[in-house]
């Protein structure tokens, strides 16, 4: 299986580290995020991994390149022209990914260690389309579930918007946070096609738009694990913490 790395945001949460850096090569623990992600997708087997770039890409190029790309058949998806947020990122990094077979898509700022080989065999064994990492875990923004763990819906609880049009939770679905981590089957790249090329947007919406016809699972992995998003300072202090 192959893999897909977002590592081209702005950051714009972790100034002034950001006005200077990539988000991706913040240091957690003494190493950096993307250095992290990268041999967890390793030690899975991962085949090729792409990894998308816009914000200081010259630095993160730079660090591929100095440590021998961590021995891994790595590619870069330049997206320095204009940034294509996570939807437009994968559409644009698909072609490299190859279009025949399941791929991972992990963010670099997610510092996680629960297994992704037993991610990819829930993929496989429930048939999905698409498989989301998901939590219990507090936030404002939360996706659907229904009892078959498929996406029903999205919502904001501090807002009271439901999405899709029509949807409306009940008592029966579980209320839960997105991860960053998803398994795609390559039966979703003919829909995103229906974007252009060059277009901007993002996936977590495109998902529940199309939930309704789009097989999308929620996973969540047997045994306790760490998760850290470590894109605000107070989160990476927490990731710091969790690792000592």
């Amino acid at each position: 299986m192959n893999a897909l790395v977002f590592a081209a945001g702005l950051g714009t949460r972790l100034r002034p580290f950001t006005l200077h850096h990539p988000k991706a090569l913040v240091e957690v623990g003494g190493m950096p995020m993307l250095q992290r992600v990268l041999l967890k997708l390793k030690n899975a087997g991962v085949g090729r991994v792409v990894v998308n770039v816009h914000h200081f890409a010259d630095q993160i190029i730079e660090f591929l390149n100095a440590n021998q790309r961590f021995g891994l058949d790595l590619v870069v998806s330049d997206e320095r022209d204009h940034l294509l947020d996570t939807g437009g990122g994968i559409l644009k990094a698909a072609p490299l990914l190859g279009e025949d077979a399941p791929f991972i898509v992990h963010n670099a700022d997610i510092l996680t260690d629960f297994p992704i080989d037993e991610m990819i065999s829930f993929h496989d064994c429930r048939g999905n389309d698409v498989s989301l990492l998901v939590a219990a875990r507090k936030t404002s923004r939360y996706l659907y579930f229904d009892r078959d763990d498929r996406l029903a819906g999205w919502g904001n609880i501090s807002t009271g918007e439901h999405l899709p049009d029509g949807f409306t939770p009940d008592s029966s679905m579980s209320q839960l946070a997105f991860g960053g981590v998803h398994v795609i089957s390559p039966s979703v790249l003919p829909v995103l096609s229906g974007y252009a090329p060059d277009e901007a947007f993002p996936i977590v919406p495109f998902y529940v738009d199309k939930c309704r016809h789009l097989k999308i699972g929620g996973f969540q992995p047997a045994a306790d694990y760490h998760w850290h998003d470590i894109g605000k300072p107070e989160s990476l202090a927490e990731a710091e913490e969790s690792l000592r």
